[in-house]
């Protein structure tokens, strides 16, 4: 058996697909050339570690594209199995989704276990989903994901099965597998169609007779559960880690003497498996009917310009592209991180580029009151009948 090779049957069993906790991994991807890694290659080591995979090294190369065939060169993929070898690493990270065949090519190169950044994503939704509606949306897009990328070895592909739910003699355990799969696909689809139909019934309620409700939404680790507990006055998850919050919490507040309701939710990221748009729509179902969003983003983050794209194309996407998302309040957070000159010339620089924007340090209270003040007035101009509504 090669170096570092987990036993051929968990290809069968779909485990290979799957990240798991204590796992020791080397990080590798792939940059154009004169690109600097070092953002992609951190946030793909913070997302490991939340998955609670121990990050032992890792490793970049600069190419004009990935290779057809493994992704990294073979060069890159024989060192990658040395450094392994070295370190005692189980598994290799790519920093980007890569297809089936680039995966089994680069296992069978290096002897290790192949997880893209899709699977990794997953896995932590997987983690973390604590809601029936979240739970099963994450589990399709495991599934969903899982099927075209589940290999057999040895008896998983030759040796036949039959019985009752199988197409007969000749069908395989790995044929037998992806039609499970299948099932289970449909099934989950159906209990998330009952779900949503559901969700869908108590959020008209609450549009009807409810206060109006206001939605924090941001790039992953941005503090948006921060700037909710200063909002609240609750004590909900803080954690420097990504994704921290998963499943949206919901709180009464006070803007101007009127009542709101005031949503956290999960963090986007770029690059989100796109099997995962669903899995945001039931965490976030309440995006598109909100009176208003809060937009943080770490003001402080050499990549915030990025951050504001992704978070704008997730919204977008769970919104629909036959309707308008809320009108948005701008938060760079962080306030009190700022300290030198180039970190206030380019916080100035982002007030213009987002308008309407407050600047705040949802940690230390500071400018909080601006905050109310100007989230009152959208909120009020949004929901009252005599006025028109925030472009």
């Amino acid at each position: 058996m090669r170096h570092g090779l987990i036993p051929t049957v968990e290809d069968y069993l779909g485990r290979r697909a799957r990240v798991y906790g204590g796992e020791r991994a080397v990080l590798a991807d792939v940059i154009p050339p004169g690109s600097d890694g070092a953002e992609r290659l951190a946030e793909l080591a913070s997302l490991a570690t939340t998955a609670g995979v121990h990050v032992l090294a890792t490793s970049l190369q600069h190419r004009p594209r990935p290779h057809p065939g493994t992704y990294v060169g073979r060069g890159k993929a024989e060192e990658i199995r040395d450094q392994a070898r070295d370190l005692g690493a189980d598994t290799v990270i790519l920093g980007s989704e890569v297809s089936p065949a680039q995966a089994r090519n680069l296992e069978e190169t290096t002897g290790l276990k192949v997880v893209d950044r899709s699977q990794l994503i997953l896995d932590i939704f997987a983690q973390r989903a604590g809601t029936k509606e979240a739970a099963l949306a994450v589990e399709l897009a495991q599934l969903e994901y899982l099927l075209p990328r589940l290999r057999g070895w040895g008896q998983a592909l030759t040796n036949p099965g039959a019985g009752i739910g199988t197409s007969g003699p000749g069908e395989t355990r790995l044929e037998q597998g992806r039609r499970a799969i299948r099932r289970r696909i449909q099934s989950i689809r159906s209990a998330l169609r009952k779900v949503s139909q559901d969700r869908i019934v108590q959020q008209a309620r609450r549009r009807r007779v409810g206060p109006p409700e206001i939605a924090i939404v941001g790039y992953t680790n941005s503090g948006k559960s921060t700037l909710f507990n200063r909002l609240t006055g609750c004590n909900a998850l803080v954690e420097d880690k990504l994704f921290a919050t998963l499943d949206t919490r919901v709180r009464r507040i006070a803007l101007s003497g009127r009542d709101a309701l005031l949503a956290d939710t999960v963090g986007f990221i770029r690059d989100l498996p796109h099997q995962l748009i669903p899995a945001f729509q039931a965490t976030l179902g309440a995006v598109g009917d909100a009176a208003a969003l809060l937009l943080v983003l770490d003001g402080t983050d050499p990549a915030v310009d990025e951050h504001l794209r992704v978070v704008r194309e997730v919204v977008a996407a769970i919104v629909g592209p036959d309707s308008a998302p809320p009108p948005v309040l701008h938060v760079l957070n962080k306030l009190d991180l700022v300290v030198t000159p180039e970190q206030e010339a380019r916080l100035a620089a982002l007030q213009a580029e987002t308008v309407p924007c407050v600047a705040l340090s949802a940690r230390t209270g500071r400018n909080m009151s601006t905050l109310e003040a100007a989230l009152a007035s959208l909120v009020v101009s949004r929901t009252s009948p005599a006025a028109p509504s925030v472009p």
